[in-house]
């Protein structure tokens, strides 16, 4: 039984992302939890490491950063948006295997692997269309794509993110958690209709909420998302 301790949060970023991606929650759940944001090699503070292109060895990375991390004595949950969900599907699986499984898995803005909006490989996109697939996402400043050196800086990062999840999309084939998961999608994502995909991924409870918004749905519904969150960590400790 945890009593009175907090929980540790593990946030993993959406492609494109860094460890700074998710400041914009943190004043609003930091009283409850003991947050690590987490990032791949190439951008923040690890932008002096080579980028990742194999979503195994993205896995293994953000593993390498929870075991280093965990304090065995206090729960955690893992909660990924995007890429960061696909990715923490992969990184659940590994940490029960460490026997050191997290209370519950939270994603958002994705409805689980198997459910794609196109075939688009846009790591292979020339730079005026990898712009335009960029900006029918949403999320990416219009400064960083219209400011050369900035753009020059944040395409490689970009291009490497989604190459992790467009060249082996059968990664998470057969892969089954013993870990509840919660999905949360913005009304306006074109696979919203699909959430409950995620289900099949896990023999656990599994439950989902649709908020208002799009696939950033989570910088405008700040209160929302932490509330969730604090919730899903009361729930994910009734018993233990």
């Amino acid at each position: 039984m945890y009593l009175n301790q907090k929980t540790q949060l593990f946030l993993l970023h959406f492609a494109g992302g860094s460890c700074y991606s998710f400041d914009f929650l943190k004043n609003d759940i930091q009283n409850n939890f003991e947050c690590h944001a987490l990032e791949l090699p190439g951008r923040g503070r690890r932008n002096q490491e080579s980028h990742l292109f194999k979503k195994e060895d993205a896995v293994h990375d953000y593993v390498s950063q929870i075991k280093r991390l965990r304090k065995s004595n206090l729960p955690y949950l893992i909660y990924g948006h995007s890429m960061g969900a696909t990715l923490g599907l992969s990184v659940t699986k590994k940490m029960e295997e460490e026997a050191d499984s997290p209370t519950m898995l939270l994603v958002s803005g994705n409805a689980g692997p198997g459910v794609y909006v196109n075939d688009i490989e846009r790591h292979t996109l020339n730079d005026t269309e990898f712009k335009k697939e960029l900006r029918s996402l949403g999320g990416v400043p219009e400064q960083i794509l219209e400011d050369e050196d900035l753009y020059n800086y944040f395409s490689p990062i970009m291009r490497a993110d989604f190459q992790i999840l467009e060249k082996d999309k059968h990664f998470e084939a057969g892969l089954i958690l013993n870990t509840p998961i919660f999905a949360i999608m913005g009304d306006e994502e074109k696979t919203v209709s699909e959430i409950e995909n995620w289900k099949t991924y896990t023999n656990r409870q599994f439950d989902y909420k649709v908020v208002p918004g799009n696939h950033f749905f989570i910088h405008r519904q700040v209160k929302t998302l932490a509330k969730i969150i604090k919730e899903c960590a009361a729930d994910s400790l009734v018993g233990v």
